[in-house]
């Protein structure tokens, strides 16, 4: 005999409205493997589909009351985590781009001294100074450069204002650039942090 389910949709959609942790739960379990399939299928990166899955899933929860009048909840889920997929695809689309007009400016640039200039080798330079920064630093940089977040986006996701946002980022810059000049072999890298 087929167990009855503990709750229907519109049931389960009312207790999260009403912040029941333990429905949550149910739900997130129900539309893990859903979300996980569809999402890796176009990212192709089990990392990116596990952040679409949270991200939809945290935006699903904060829905609050609203969720009481979801008809369709499927339905809205693989809406939100369809957008989210694309944006980081765009994203990562960005990054690729900006990888490969920096690759072109380091081959059109003669070296000085029979320096080697190599994407690598600046990208190494660049992650030892990320992790040296201050943590708030860091995480404004990251969403900003990495994710392609909006300052306002950054602040609304940290709870912090547009300006901290700012300041944050022109300290992590200038730390940055003092600091690739510093560790790294290559005179021209100033060049590189001029387009972050």
């Amino acid at each position: 005999m087929k167990t009855k389910p503990l709750f229907d949709e519109g049931q389960l959609l009312a207790k999260i409205a009403e912040r029941d942790h333990f429905a949550f739960k149910i739900l997130y379990e129900k539309y893990y493997e859903v979300i996980f399939k569809f999402s890796f299928r176009l990212l192709q990166c089990e990392s990116s589909a596990e952040e679409v899955i949270q991200e939809t899933m945290i935006q699903i929860w904060h829905l609050g009351d609203k969720l009481k009048t979801i008809n369709n909840i499927e339905a809205l889920i693989k809406t939100i985590a369809r957008r989210r997929a694309i944006d980081l695809l765009r994203i990562k689309e960005q990054s690729f781009n900006a990888q490969k007009e920096l690759l072109g400016m380091l081959i059109a640039i003669e070296p000085d001294n029979n320096e080697v200039f190599t994407l690598e080798s600046a990208h190494i330079a660049l992650e030892e100074g990320i992790d040296k920064l201050p943590d708030q630093q860091r995480q404004v940089y990251q969403l900003c450069y990495q994710q392609g977040l909006k300052y306002q986006q950054v602040a609304d996701k940290l709870n912090i204002s547009h300006g901290t946002v700012q300041t944050h980022m022109k300290l992590a810059l200038k730390f940055l650039r003092t600091y690739v000049r510093k560790h790294s072999q290559f005179v021209l890298l100033a060049i590189i942090l001029k387009f972050l």
